[in-house]
């Protein structure tokens, strides 16, 4: 029952994500006229297939991991050429090859499958801000934590935040998105006490916080919010407006986690926040088991949140992942002809090797968390 909990809901997010990015790819791919040879999700041995009308097989494989689509003349999943085949081949079939493709082709193939993710999550937001609506905290200060950077600034509890950096608040989730990718960085408030409007500077600064997903740093300049029913409101939204706020909600996502992956590699942020598998499968099955109170829409957001994420990391331009795909073209466009094939080759393995650490890493972590999680149970 246990694996039932966490495995399937884990399952359907991940078959969820991978089948939108894979489509990307094959559908610009087959208008592109691309022969497309198979449409796989999960890897390893075979569970169930079809042929379709064009000769693509679709299958369903053992191992719900990822996924791929395979072109006419790929050596395998990862889009490497198979030169010999391809060398071998007439001329017509040649054409119809991922390789036998002008580069401005190769790449919008490349880049349509993150950005089926990110359409994904549009997609997603503006359905459940459709059908939901939003909840909305106003930014009303119920009480300021000692020691920290609002008590520092002037903070009083009843305070009502209008504006930071000039920039209207109308939620105490709109402060908490702005703060808490502002850590290090003095935002100036302006916030409504006792009739009077009131100008305060804040450094948010980095604190360690629990999530479904375990421990994670974010900003904080210390402001609980109220907890009055007089201070939330409920709203609704028609589709237009649904899709504009699901629009914003993925850029300010897309925002964030390039942040965060932009600090990894200076060294501002660290790995342990790193999440894998593991990590996924967790917080799915915390999804699924609370539908029956809070229904669904956590579980999508969910779906959204790792499509956008998993699209965003697709594009670094790390050899193997779709950005370092768009790299090699980028090259190959700016000097008239690609890398050598052994360049090719030996630039394959270092991302595979990266890829692999990032996995190890993330794996890690995960498990670090549950034992964390184990532990800690035993001491209460």
């Amino acid at each position: 029952m246990t694996i039932l909990i966490y495995v399937v809901p884990f399952v359907f997010v991940l078959t969820m994500v991978v089948f939108f990015h894979e489509l990307g790819h094959f559908l610009v791919g087959r208008w592109c006229g691309v022969k497309i040879d198979a449409f796989s999700i999960g890897f390893g041995p075979e569970l169930w297939a079809f042929h379709d009308r064009y000769g693509t097989r679709w299958r369903v494989a053992a191992i719900p991991l990822g996924g791929y689509v395979k072109f006419h003349g790929d050596a395998n999943g990862a889009s490497v050429p198979d030169p010999e085949r391809i060398e071998a081949m007439p001329e017509e079939e040649r054409k119809v090859t991922f390789f036998g493709q002008p580069v401005w082709k190769r790449a919008a193939i490349v880049v349509a499958g993150p950005l089926a993710n990110f359409v994904l999550a549009i997609v997603i937001f503006t359905l459940l801000y459709a059908s939901f609506g939003r909840n909305i905290l106003l930014p009303k200060v119920a009480a300021v934590q000692a020691g920290g950077a609002a008590e520092q600034a002037g903070f009083q509890k009843g305070d009502l935040v209008l504006t930071i950096d000039g920039e209207p608040i109308d939620s105490f989730g709109k402060m908490q998105e702005i703060v808490s990718a502002s850590t290090g960085k003095p935002l100036s408030i302006v916030v409504r006490r006792g009739g009077e409007d009131v100008p305060l500077q804040a450094t948010p600064q980095l604190r360690e916080i629990e999530t479904a997903l375990g421990k994670t740093k974010i900003g904080m300049i210390g402001l609980q919010a109220s907890s009055d029913p007089a201070d939330q409101r409920e709203e609704r939204f028609g589709v237009g407006q649904s899709f504009v706020l699901a629009v914003n909600e993925t850029w300010t996502i897309i925002g964030r986690t390039a942040s965060y992956l932009g600090g990894l590699v200076v060294g501002r942020e660290a790995t342990d926040q790193l999440s894998g598998p593991i990590g996924i499968a967790q917080v799915s099955g915390q999804m699924a088991k609370a539908i029956d109170k809070v229904g669904v829409g956590p579980l999508f957001n969910l779906i959204a949140i790792l499509s956008i994420s998993i699209g965003l990391l697709n594009l670094a331009p790390v050899p193997l992942l779709d950005g370092g795909h768009l790299l090699f073209y980028l090259i190959e466009a700016a000097r008239g002809r690609a890398l050598a094939e052994r360049t090719q080759e030996y630039a394959f393995r270092v991302g595979l090797a990266m890829v692999c650490t990032l996995m190890v890493f993330s794996t890690y972590n995960d498990l670090a968390r549950l034992l964390r999680r184990v532990t800690g149970a035993g001491v209460d």
